[in-house]
């Protein structure tokens, strides 16, 4: 009944004996030219809480206790990416100690969602409202992923109500 199909495909993968990870690293190789842990991606997002939780996040960290640029009235209409906010939210040192947690930790399991045949990490950083701290800190985190030259990385900010 299938020999017809069969005879037309450009693939065959013969499945017996092949554990679901066996097919997944089959599959990588046929279709990218590259093994499974080289294709692995980190993509770090920021969000707003008062938005929602984006449902992908593999590993997600809440920065609404870190120094909020809202409520000084000259960085309330920048965001994150502006220098003057980054250093807001790192003044004072805090920030500092939850990126030395935070690339330890990264440092941990990297390295074991690999071997486990990840083919991404989505990490989620969050504040209030997903314009300044979550973007400043989602950099950082980029940055430091970025150098470590294990993965491909990608970094975006999730859509918040005054960018829409």
């Amino acid at each position: 009944m299938l020999s017809g199909l069969r005879d037309r495909a450009d693939f065959v993968v013969d499945t017996t004996g092949l554990s679901a990870a066996g097919l997944r690293e089959r599959l990588l190789t046929m279709f990218s030219g590259t093994e499974s842990g080289e294709v692995f991606e980190v993509i770090v997002q920021s969000f707003g809480f008062k938005y929602g939780i984006p449902p992908e996040s593999d590993l997600v960290f809440d920065v609404r206790f870190l120094p909020n640029p809202y409520y000084e009235m000259s960085l309330r209409e920048r965001n994150g990416t502006d220098p003057e906010v980054r250093d807001y939210v790192f003044r004072g040192g805090t920030a500092d100690v939850l990126m030395r947690y935070l690339t330890g930790m990264i440092d941990f399991l990297l390295p074991r969602y690999i071997a486990e045949g990840k083919a991404n990490l989505i990490i989620s950083i969050g504040c209030t409202g997903g314009k300044h701290r979550s973007i400043t800190f989602a950099r950082k985190i980029a940055e430091y992923c970025t150098s470590l030259a294990t993965s491909r990385v990608s970094s975006t900010a999730m859509p918040c109500a005054d960018q829409n």
